[in-house]
């Protein structure tokens, strides 16, 4: 799939930074990765809540068909579609908090 290849080409890049002989520039690189995923995690996240809350209400798809066509955990979608952001450590429990 052409999909699986763009991943595998980003790991590639990943393994190649991880191979920088010079720990200085490897660094600065690494730094300069973490600060882009960090921008684009959140902006994924949001498209990733929108597309699971469209499977869901257009056309009627269930937690876990939506993580099997996400490739996620149904506890995965279910926070998506909660709009729960945060660690697990600190999920609230069913009925509270959020409007699950």
């Amino acid at each position: 799939m052409a999909d699986d290849q763009e991943v595998q080409r980003v790991f590639d890049a990943l393994d190649a930074v991880e191979r920088i002989a010079d720990p200085e520039a490897r660094s600065r690189a690494q730094a300069q990765i973490t600060a882009a995923t960090k921008e684009r995690a959140a902006r994924w996240t949001a498209e990733r809540a929108e597309l699971a809350q469209r499977l869901r209400d257009e056309e009627g798809e269930s937690v876990r068909g939506i993580a099997k066509r996400l490739g996620v955990k149904p506890a995965t979608v279910q926070d998506l579609l909660r709009g729960y952001k945060g660690s697990g450590q600190n999920r609230p429990r069913a009925g509270e908090g959020t409007d699950g």
